[in-house]
C-alpha cells in the first residue's frame, strides 16, 4: 500500500478503532493490582496511541504532501540527476501578447530615507565537508538584523559570505548576491543546518559551476507572526518594499555586494519560492531572476495572512502569477521552477501552465525529481540546480 493511498488510511482508521475498542472492552479485566494488569493497561495505553497518531499522522501527510511514498519518507527513493530544462518560449510575433489592463493599485507610500547598515549579531560555522573553519577556503556566515529604512520592518537572519570574498586577490571585488527565503513560518537557520545553502554553493563554486555569490539567508515574512506573502499590504506591512528595496540597499551598504540589480538575484521553498517568482516579476527593476523550489503561483489566504487584500478584488489578482502571465505585459526576468513530477501537490500541471503562458522577454527553466514530497529532502535534491541557475544570470 502506497503512503499516501486510500487503503492505507483505511486501514490504519480501522486498526485504531479496534484498539479504542478493546481497550474499552478489556479494561474492567485489566483493572487490577499486579504487574502481569498494569503492563496490560500500559501495552494498550500505548497500542491506542500509536493508532491515532499513525490516522493523524498520515491525515497531515496526505494534506499537506511532506512525504509522497515510503521510499521519501525512508530515504531509499530515486536518487538519479534532476532533470532541468530551459523553456523555449515562443518568439514575440507567435507567442501570446500580454492583454493591456489598467495599472496596478498604488501600493502604500514608502518611508524615504538611506538604507540602514546591516547589525552584525554573531558567527555561525560552515558546513564545508571536512575543509575546516579558514574563511579565505570555506567562507563565512554572519548572524545578522535587516532593519528597513523605508518599510520600516526588521527581521534576523544570516549573511554567507563566500572564500574569494576573504582573498587577498579579490580585495577590490564586488561580488552578486542572491536572496534565500524559507517557507512560512520557516526559521532562517534551517537554511543552514537542514539545508545547507551555503555548503552546496561552496561545493558549486570550488567546482566552477557557480560563480563566488553572497547569499542573505531570510524567513518571507518580516513582520511575523502575520504571513504577509512578501506584499505591501494596505494600511498594514510594506513587505514587497522590504525585500525589493531595504535588504537589497542594506547589504550593498555593508558588504562588498554589487549595487547593479543585475547582480541580484533571489530563491526560496514553499512560501519563499512564491515570494521569489513575485518580487521578480513585479520588481524586475530590483531582482530580475529568480527561482522557486516546491512553490505555489498564487497568494495563500488563511489565518496566518489575514486580510492581504482588503477586499480588493484588484489586489488578489495581481497576487495571482497566472494572472499576471496574460494580464501584464511580461518582464525581462529570468525564472526556474523547481519541484517534484509526482507527490507535491500540483507541479506539473501548475509549471506546464506557467511556460505555456510564458514569452519574451521573459524566460522560464525547469528543473524536476521524478518523485518528492513538500520536505527538506526534496528540496535539498533541487537546491544546486537552482543555485547554478541564478548564477547563470548574475552579473558580477
Amino acid at each position: 500500500m502506497g503512503l499516501t493511498s486510500r487503503t492505507l488510511l483505511l486501514f490504519a482508521i480501522e486498526i485504531a478503532v479496534v484498539a479504542v475498542t478493546a481497550t474499552i472492552w478489556w479494561w474492567p479485566v485489566l483493572a487490577r493490582r499486579g504487574w502481569r494488569a498494569v503492563l496490560g493497561r500500559l501495552g494498550m495505553l500505548l497500542g491506542t496511541q500509536f493508532a491515532l497518531l499513525a490516522v493523524l499522522g498520515l491525515l497531515a501527510n496526505n494534506y499537506f504532501a511532506f512525504y509522497s511514498s515510503w521510499d521519501d519518507l525512508l530515504g531509499t527513493g530515486n536518487n538519479g540527476p534532476v532533470d532541468v530544462r530551459t523553456k523555449a518560449v515562443g518568439a514575440t510575433a507567435g507567442g501570446p501578447a500580454a492583454t493591456p489592463a489598467p495599472s496596478e493599485q498604488p501600493t502604500p507610500e514608502p518611508t524615504h530615507g538611506p538604507p540602514l547598515p546591516v547589525q552584525e549579531l554573531g558567527r555561525e560555522a560552515v558546513d564545508s565537508g571536512g575543509k575546516g573553519r579558514d574563511p579565505k577556503v570555506v567562507g563565512e556566515i554572519r548572524t545578522v538584523r535587516l532593519a528597513g529604512a523605508r518599510s520600516g520592518l526588521s527581521t534576523d537572519g544570516y549573511v554567507y559570505l563566500p572564500p574569494q570574498y576573504f582573498q587577498p586577490q579579490y580585495q577590490d571585488r564586488k561580488f552578486p548576491a542572491v536572496i534565500v527565503m524559507t517557507g512560512f513560518p520557516g526559521d532562517a537557520k534551517n537554511l543552514i543546518t537542514r539545508l545547507n545553502y551555503p555548503g552546496a554553493a561552496l561545493q558549486l563554486n570550488l567546482s566552477g559551476r557557480m560563480q563566488p555569490t553572497v547569499l542573505v539567508l531570510m524567513r518571507p515574512s518580516p513582520a511575523m507572526p502575520a504571513d504577509t506573502e512578501c506584499e505591501d499590504v494596505q494600511d498594514g506591512p510594506r513587505s514587497a518594499t522590504y525585500f525589493a528595496e531595504d535588504v537589497p540597499g542594506s547589504v550593498a551598504l555593508s558588504y562588498r555586494v554589487s549595487a547593479d540589480p543585475q547582480g541580484w538575484g533571489i530563491m526560496g521553498n514553499s512560501t519563499g519560492g512564491y515570494c521569489a517568482l513575485k518580487l521578480a516579476m513585479r520588481h524586475p527593476e530590483a531582482l530580475p531572476s529568480a527561482a522557486s523550489i516546491s512553490g505555489y503561483l498564487k497568494a495563500a489566504e488563511d489565518v496566518s495572512t489575514g486580510d492581504l487584500f482588503k477586499g480588493s478584488q484588484q489586489r488578489r489578482d495581481e497576487a495571482d502569477l497566472m494572472w499576471r502571465l496574460t494580464n501584464r505585459p511580461q518582464p525581462a526576468v529570468s525564472l526556474m521552477l523547481a519541484g517534484a513530477e509526482h507527490g507535491d501537490g500540483d507541479f506539473r500541471k501548475e509549471t506546464d501552465a506557467f511556460t505555456a503562458a510564458a514569452h519574451p522577454p521573459m524566460t522560464v527553466a525547469v528543473a524536476s525529481v521524478p518523485e518528492g514530497g513538500h520536505n527538506f529532502q526534496t528540496w535539498t535534491k533541487l537546491l544546486p540546480p537552482a543555485l547554478e541557475f541564478l548564477s547563470q544570470h548574475l552579473k558580477a
